[in-house]
């Protein structure tokens, strides 16, 4: 018999732990003191509140958690309950060719030797299905490289998605339509760019065969889903719209982009066209009409990846597509306008997508965090409090390139050595704001030689914070940085902003809508920044907008195969962008 939310909060403690046996492997203590906090809200409240109490738990107490886990196909300190051989039966880890289970068995002892504790890892995914044993066996060697602290953390998380699963089947409350998005993204990565699909990577850019492909999935997914009306506009936006009772009505508009980075992830951008897709397509099913239309775009291009352009989906919607990129041209001399000619779209047409500002309620988006913080807190949401504001720099320090051997320390006019510590003063000048960030990711001596001390050094800089102000303190101290560093060391610098883009607050009204969605759902209400850019900060321009993150896999990595969400998250996910629309009302 399942177990119920009712019986959860109300039945006696000994009774409830009785039910719940192998919740965490022999250490039914955790779910005993989460008991405690009752009564809960949702199941999704009373998984957080384990996980509090084992944060606080201590090292200590940690450790010997982890230490009572069974290594993978391998021995385990206590006999392995049922749930843990179920697992590993289903992972296939009880049926190990003699090769599989003799790297298995290395694996193990050279991860205990390091880490002093089992590799852990959540082997099963949507509808019991999961990872298989090559995918295990590489993530397995990925992780013996991590530091230790970053792989005790990574046990915790791989043991609370563990028993976020158990709970799943113990109450019956499968994420039945987290697992209908994760299967619409999984479904549409198999198109990819050519060159790409033999090395089993992801890449989608603007107007390829696999991007016409990807726009056409997407057009029949919101047909299915119950969409009134469902087309390709002239840049090659997807645009679903489910319409309210009255024709007159204002619209909200969400959605976000379906092209990707070169070898990239699945969720990125994606996960918000699928989220409010699900949303309209309980409403079709249950004949529900909102109190105003719902148009979701999946956005053409965000990347900037074929064309030097970037937010050309977006873009568009607010009349900022320049006719001069349909002159650019990829990597193999084809125009944008060619690329456009081709896919059957009509340049003429894109400046009618220009939408009406005052036609609308604002513009909402569903993203995968792509960051480590949602991952770390163990927090499946985010509120996203403003996207932030950003500048960027090409420059170059010029020294005098002369003999490694016989120029003293004292003498050098090292050019190399100068960026190196404007790096290092940009970390710490950025670290002191507390949220904001600054990188110099490339740093290049032209000609460079290893006896040689660099008398050149090109390097970029970016630099991003939540408001403008900020983004104008931090660059106002760096750039005062690199003069005084130049100066003290005897050398030259040039430097050239390339790029500036504002800050995008968050309108408090629908950051507000978003905190009130997720405090229903029981989990904690974690405001944050955004450091990457979205779709959402060209809406922006002209019409209110707030974002929800939601929680990436893999310490959160983005723009990378490993990029990875759940099926629990993403249902959380619908659920509160489903609590939005329930409880928007409209003047």
């Amino acid at each position: 018999m399942s177990l119920t939310l009712a019986f959860l909060n109300a039945a006696p403690q000994d009774e409830v732990l009785q039910q719940l046996p192998g919740l965490y492997e022999h250490s039914p203590w955790i779910a005993a003191k989460a008991l405690a906090a009752r009564p809960f809200r949702s199941l999704a409240q009373f998984k957080y509140a384990m996980v509090q109490v084992l944060a606080e738990a201590g090292t200590q107490a940690q450790l010997d958690l982890i230490r009572a886990h069974p290594e993978l196909a391998g021995k385990a300190a206590d006999p392995l309950t049922a749930e843990s051989t179920h697992e590993q039966y289903q992972a296939g880890l009880t049926r190990c060719t003699p090769d599989e289970l003799a790297q298995l068995r290395q694996l193990n002892a050279d991860y205990q030797a390091k880490f002093g504790f089992p590799f852990i890892l959540a082997v099963r995914g949507p509808r019991g299905n999961g990872l298989r044993k090559q995918a295990i066996i590489a993530t397995f060697t990925r992780r013996l490289a991590n530091p230790a602290d970053f792989e005790h953390a990574e046990a915790l998380r791989n043991i609370h998605r563990i028993v976020e699963i158990r709970l799943n089947d113990a109450f019956a409350t499968h994420p039945t339509v987290g697992n209908l998005v994760w299967d619409w993204q999984e479904l549409l990565s198999v198109h990819t760019d050519p060159g790409y699909a033999e090395k089993g990577q992801l890449t989608v850019t603007y107007l390829t065969e696999a991007h016409l492909a990807c726009a056409a999935q997407i057009a029949e997914n919101m047909q299915d889903c119950g969409f009134d009306e469902v087309s390709i506009d002239a840049v090659g936006n997807v645009v679903g719209r489910y319409l309210a009772a009255t024709a007159d009505a204002k619209t909200l508009l969400t959605g976000s982009h379906y092209d990707t980075v070169r070898n990239g992830g699945k969720y990125d951008g994606r996960l918000g066209i699928y989220v409010p897709m699900a949303c309209v397509r309980s409403l079709a099913q249950q004949s529900q009409r909102l109190p105003f239309h719902l148009e979701v775009v999946g956005f053409a291009e965000e990347e900037g990846q074929r064309y030097k352009a970037t937010f050309l989906g977006s873009g568009a919607l607010i009349g900022h597509f320049n006719p001069d990129w349909l002159a650019q041209t990829d990597a193999d001399g084809i125009s944008m306008q060619d690329a456009m000619s081709h896919a059957g779209l009509r340049v003429e047409d894109i400046p009618s997508l220009k939408r009406k500002p005052a036609d609308y309620l604002g513009f909402v988006e569903v993203h995968i965090e792509q960051g480590p913080v949602l991952n770390e807190l163990d927090i499946p949401l985010g509120v996203v409090t403003s996207i932030n504001g950003s500048v960027r720099y090409t420059g170059e320090i010029i020294g005098v390139a002369c003999h490694a051997g016989t120029t003293p320390m004292n003498r050098r006019r090292d050019a190399a050595t100068a960026v190196a510590e404007l790096a290092l003063y940009v970390e710490k000048r950025a670290g002191k704001d507390g949220d904001s960030v600054g990188t110099i990711g490339m740093l290049q001596v032209p000609n460079g030689s290893i006896n040689v001390v660099p008398g050149q050094c090109n390097f970029s800089l970016d630099l991003r914070a939540p408001n403008n102000a900020q983004r104008d303190a931090l660059a106002k101290d760096v750039l005062a940085a690199l003069q005084g560093i130049c100066e003290r060391r005897g050398l030259r610098y040039t430097l050239e902003e390339t790029m500036r883009a504002a800050a995008a607050p968050s309108a408090p009204a629908w950051q507000q809508r978003w905190e009130s969605a997720v405090d229903a759902l029981g989990v904690p209400v974690h405001r944050m920044p955004s450091g990457a850019g979205h779709d959402a900060m060209k809406l922006h321009e002209v019409m209110p907008q707030a974002m929800l993150f939601v929680r990436g896999q893999n310490a959160g990595i983005s723009h990378n195969p490993l990029e990875s969400s759940t099926n629990d998250d993403m249902q959380l996910a619908v659920d509160a962008f489903s609590h939005l629309l329930n409880n928007l009302s409209v003047p």
